[in-house]
């Protein structure tokens, strides 16, 4: 048996998707406009090579914006936050730019149409999650989280015939429809989105890895601990039967890893800049991979606008 790998096969797509260029776009741009510092309310995405390579540049990430001086500017994070963030930065006269993604506002806008309409809510997710705690404080009362398939069968709520569900945009695709079957056998009225919140970057990573499984021996996901649609790769791997491990970068490769696996295969998740891929594609091939593949995958030709002051 081979020692070392023989070829490296890239997922596509991978890496950074239109909600991530638009936020690191956002902190980059202000910085060049008005100068440091800028603040930035939580990680702008979860990925520490972005995160640090912001603050050298000048951003000040912060978790309480009474860290931030009244006035001030400050940017909030892609993942989105709750009606009373939003509050108290007015009530410190702070002007936001605001880098949520779209996709994460689509989300938020349901929440408060469907309340509006006299529903509760479900919101599928991962319980301290930004993106949750953002979705889910939207509302003050009526909307309830729930993580798996044996919260959705216990749950308990007021009128399940005005009972509507949402979900966090980067959770496994199969989980997450697990989830809602499980609902709506206990909840057979319950509505839905008209179009899934599973955001089409996480959908096509995801697809790009059971394709990927089908032809690889190891799956390596460049990306943060922190990064839930990371995860989410390495565990779509290993549902499709390979083993994976999740790296920040390739300094965290562990070349026991390769032992035995002809080929390799390499994704990032979406907050991942591609140049931590190329590191890890030349980490892998040092240990003897000669030939790279890249797979057929989805193309993806999105771009967000930015907000109005940094056009």
């Amino acid at each position: 048996m081979s020692q070392g790998p023989e070829e490296i096969v890239l997922a596509e797509p991978r890496g950074f998707c239109a909600g991530v260029d638009r936020a690191i776009e956002i902190v980059e741009k202000a910085l060049a406009k008005f100068g440091a510092p800028i603040y930035v309310r939580h990680e702008i995405v979860h990925n520490d090579h972005v995160v640090r390579d912001l603050r050298d540049k000048g951003a000040v990430f912060v978790e309480d914006l009474n860290e931030v001086p009244l006035g001030a500017r400050v940017i909030m994070s892609a993942h989105g936050v709750s009606r009373k963030v939003r509050d108290h930065a007015t009530e410190r006269d702070l002007e936001v730019f605001d880098a949520t993604c779209p996709l994460v506002t689509k989300v938020h806008v349901e929440v408060r149409k469907l309340a509006a309409e006299g529903y509760e809510i479900v919101m599928i997710g991962h319980r301290g999650h930004p993106e949750v705690e953002g979705t889910m404080g939207q509302l003050e009362k009526g909307i309830y989280l729930v993580e798996d398939e044996t919260q959705a069968a216990s749950l308990s709520v007021k009128d399940p015939s005005h009972l509507a569900y949402v979900s966090q945009t980067t959770l496994s695709v199969d989980d997450t429809a697990s989830v809602v079957n499980a609902l709506r056998a206990k909840f057979p009225q319950i509505r839905g989105p008209k179009f899934s919140d599973i955001c089409y970057a996480t959908q096509n990573r995801q697809d790009a890895v059971k394709l990927m499984s089908q032809s690889v021996d190891l799956v390596l996901v460049v990306g943060s601990p922190t990064s839930s649609n990371s995860n989410r790769l390495r565990e779509v791997a290993e549902r499709h039967g390979v083993p994976a491990y999740l790296v920040n970068d390739a300094s965290e490769l562990k070349l026991e890893w390769l032992a035995g696996k002809l080929r390799v295969g390499i994704t990032a998740g979406a907050s991942a800049p591609e140049e931590l891929v190329q590191g890890l594609v030349s980490a892998v091939k040092a240990a003897g991979a000669g030939a790279v593949r890249r797979l057929p995958g989805a193309e993806e030709h999105i771009r967000f606008p930015l907000p109005k002051g940094l056009n």
